[in-house]
């Protein structure tokens, strides 16, 4: 059964003050952060972890993007990031049964898992990192032991741990054809201001609505004015608009300092925390309704 406590955050104003609102936050929430290639997936995902970890949530932050930033936006040093666990060969071979010794082309399709997120995550402030990646060779898809190993480590944090976990999605559409991502609370698709980064985003949702995921929600990013948002919002389909984030040169210095972005800009990380709490609360009653199920 899910388990649930409240925190307070600031929303809304009366008589030009902020006025106290208590709202649920779910402990072991399962969100997936995902959208076009370069549009800002990787800063939502690390301020979200470090806002659910400030809260008082055990946080698993999952980086299953080939490119591995997540690192970088939470300020780990290169020489200190982890190596992603997608390019350790003879671990997947060894879990997947295609050692030296395997016989034939044939390999585990659930292979053993549950050990990895402890023995390879690493501690960041008050929260957990996990280096996964993702398949990068032609046609890597599921039916690889590579693609095994890496659906069954997904699966198995988001459906068997408890944590608050946050998975950065590899760039695209390519992501939810896997099928990797089956069982998590909420798909959160970040999108830019550009036709294809919005119709990446409606691709997205509908593959997510096949695979059974009931919350779907976007946030606008790199937003010059208010009309940029509001326009992106009329044309998103059966997606929640969970807010809008402006420009901001100081993540983009961030960035190329390798610096945490959680401490680049305390107006898009105050916007940031709204997008969540928005997110809980359309999240919150399908996730209760199973829980009594």
């Amino acid at each position: 059964m899910a388990r649930f406590y409240s925190i307070p955050f600031r929303h809304g104003s009366t008589h030009g003050h902020d006025r106290a609102v208590i709202i649920p936050v779910m402990v072991g929430a399962k969100i997936a952060i995902g959208g076009k290639g370069g549009v800002g997936k990787t800063t939502v995902c690390a301020v979200w972890a470090e806002l659910f970890a400030e809260d008082g949530s055990d946080v698993l932050a999952i980086d299953a993007d080939p490119n591995t930033n997540l690192a970088s936006a939470f300020g780990i040093p290169g020489e200190q990031s982890p190596d992603p666990l997608i390019g350790m060969k003879d671990l997947i071979a060894e879990r997947t049964g295609t050692g030296k010794e395997a016989v034939g082309a044939y390999f585990r399709l659930n292979p053993k898992v549950s050990d990895l997120p402890e023995k390879y995550s690493l501690d960041v402030g008050k929260l957990k990192l996990l280096v996964v990646g993702a398949i990068t060779h032609g046609g890597g898809g599921c039916a690889c032991p590579e693609g095994a190993f890496l659906k069954a480590l997904l699966t198995h944090t988001i459906l068997q741990r408890q944590e608050v976990v946050l998975v950065d999605l590899a760039a695209g559409v390519e992501f939810m054809g896997r099928a990797s991502v089956q069982g998590i609370d909420a798909l959160v698709l970040v999108v830019e201001p550009g036709g294809r980064s919005i119709e990446t985003a409606n691709n997205m949702a509908k593959m997510a609505g096949e695979l059974g995921i009931g919350c779907v929600g976007a946030i606008a990013n790199k937003t010059t004015d208010t009309a940029q948002g509001e326009l992106i919002q009329s044309q998103l389909k059966d997606i929640a608009f969970l807010g809008s984030l402006p420009y901001s040169r100081a993540l983009q210095e961030a960035d190329l300092r390798r610096e945490p972005v959680f401490e680049a800009n305390a107006e898009i990380v105050e916007e940031l925390k709204r997008a969540r709490n928005t997110l809980m609360e359309l999240v919150l009653p399908s996730r209760a309704l199973r829980a009594n199920e």
